[in-house]
């Protein structure tokens, strides 16, 4: 008897090794023997890696958050091989002594040029839009496109800081249409493909169609947005987002970088939150935190 238990023994001790080596929280001391207690936390799923609690979800999540807001993205401006005078000349919808009027103008009052345009009433918006898509290589939306029901999740603050908003949202695609007014914000695309899985594909709109879709964008249910202005260091971040988790009973977690934004969206069962921190430019002593942790810590979402 005494020899079947010890033959027996070395598979029960594997088994326990393999349950152990559950959490990708270095600093874990849990098991896997979570996951199989009735009524015990799920984990927190983020990237390819699975968390079996808050705190070490917390603890892991200081890396990524220090790694997207130590140097946030600065997209470099656009320039257009054409202005937009020539744009608009080569289009035909403004002749040279028009533009030289709105140049003149522009100059006087210390204007924008294509303010000065609309002003004058030298072209319209559409003419404009059409001259901007031109420029950027994206298409106009045809007016006829205006006005449609959306259901968007993407955070409010974000849409009109990029001046943008969803045309048309197909998660049985895994497609968004998104309007912008003045420049396409590739970031943003970017931030949206990664955070909801779905192409994000980019047009060009009138400053009235974009007031007007507006008014036809309905927010998905149990979502909350919030947006934290004085972000602060990554530990003070990562809290933030783990009271957040826990308030949302968190299994998923998505972490990306906006511009001089990071958005956090956290969901479970009892909805998602998308948190975005703003950085209008960290501190030194923080730059410095954000790199020494880095170097002392690699990021486990990546």
């Amino acid at each position: 008897m005494e020899l079947a238990l010890k033959s027996f023994w070395p598979v029960v001790d594997r088994s326990w090794k393999s349950m152990r080596a559950g959490c990708d929280d270095a600093s874990c001391h849990n098991t896997r023997l979570m996951r199989y207690i009735p009524g015990g936390r799920a984990g927190i799923q983020s990237g390819g890696h699975w968390y079996c609690s808050v705190d070490c979800f917390v603890r892991a999540s200081r890396a990524e958050l220090a790694s997207l807001s130590d140097v946030y993205i600065s997209e470099i401006p656009r320039i257009p091989r054409m202005s937009m005078g020539l744009t608009l000349l080569a289009k035909g919808y403004l002749d040279a002594g028009a533009m030289r009027l709105a140049q003149t103008e522009s100059d006087l009052r210390r204007e924008n040029f294509e303010e000065t345009l609309i002003r004058l009433d030298l072209i319209s918006e559409k003419q404009l839009a059409a001259a901007r898509a031109a420029q950027w290589g994206y298409p106009v939306l045809a007016p006829d496109r205006i006005g449609q029901e959306v259901e968007s999740d993407i955070p409010e603050y974000l849409l009109q800081y990029s001046s943008s908003v969803p045309l048309q949202y197909s998660v049985k695609a895994k497609r968004i249409l998104l309007g912008f007014v003045f420049g396409v914000d590739h970031s943003l695309l970017e931030s949206i493909e990664k955070i909801t899985g779905c192409r994000a594909v980019p047009c060009f709109i009138t400053p009235t169609e974009l007031a007007e879709q507006v008014k036809r964008i309905a927010a998905s249910p149990n979502r909350k947005e919030t947006v934290i202005e004085d972000a602060g260091a990554p530990e003070r971040m990562s809290r933030t987002v783990g009271r957040f988790a826990v308030e949302v009973a968190a299994d998923h977690a998505v972490f990306s970088g906006c511009k001089n934004h990071v958005w956090v969206r956290v969901s479970g069962r009892r909805g998602k939150v998308d948190i975005i921190f703003r950085f209008e430019g960290l501190g030194t002593a923080e730059v410095l935190e954000n790199l020494q942790f880095r170097q002392e810590s690699g990021s486990s979402f990546r």
